[in-house]
């Protein structure tokens, strides 16, 4: 049986969008991370960016199990001596939410010029709204969702 290859022209995106309200941060960022690398398309290559864009609505309603809340803590560096800096997630949350969605998908692309590139398809915006209505966006299912 030949093999085929797909060009980066025969990519087809789509545009999806979720709604974070409620939802657990590691199974929704896990579950973004694998449409932003195309992992559910047949035409999939790992050395190609076949995902889809994604729009995520509803960030500061993210759900944090166990301590995380209190505990969790981003750090960052002005590229001074001494200069690390640390973020909790209670303060980030009231300040930027969608830094955290943006920061655990992040984490789970690939650490080079394919995962950058895949990550300027993921929007994320703190409320409802988007701008995003042009594209016709679909909405993605996921599986879990915490009761409230």
């Amino acid at each position: 049986m030949p093999t085929t290859f797909i060009k980066k022209d025969d990519v087809r995106r789509e545009w999806h969008v979720v709604d974070a309200n409620g939802q657990i941060l590691g199974r929704l960022a896990s579950r973004i991370a694998s449409v932003l690398t195309g992992k559910d398309k047949p035409e999939y290559a790992p050395f190609l960016d076949t995902g889809d864009h994604v729009i995520v609505v509803n960030a500061d309603k993210i759900v944090l199990t166990g301590n995380k809340e209190q505990d969790k803590a981003y750090y960052r560096h002005t590229g001074y001596p001494g200069g690390i800096r640390e973020t909790r997630v209670e303060k980030l949350r009231e300040t930027f939410p969608e830094r955290i969605i943006e920061a655990a998908v992040r984490g789970m692309l690939p650490k080079n010029k394919l995962g950058r590139a895949q990550y300027k398809k993921l929007k994320v915006y703190r409320g409802s709204e988007h701008p995003h209505e042009a594209q016709k966006p679909s909405p993605l299912e996921l599986k879990t969702r915490v009761p409230r």
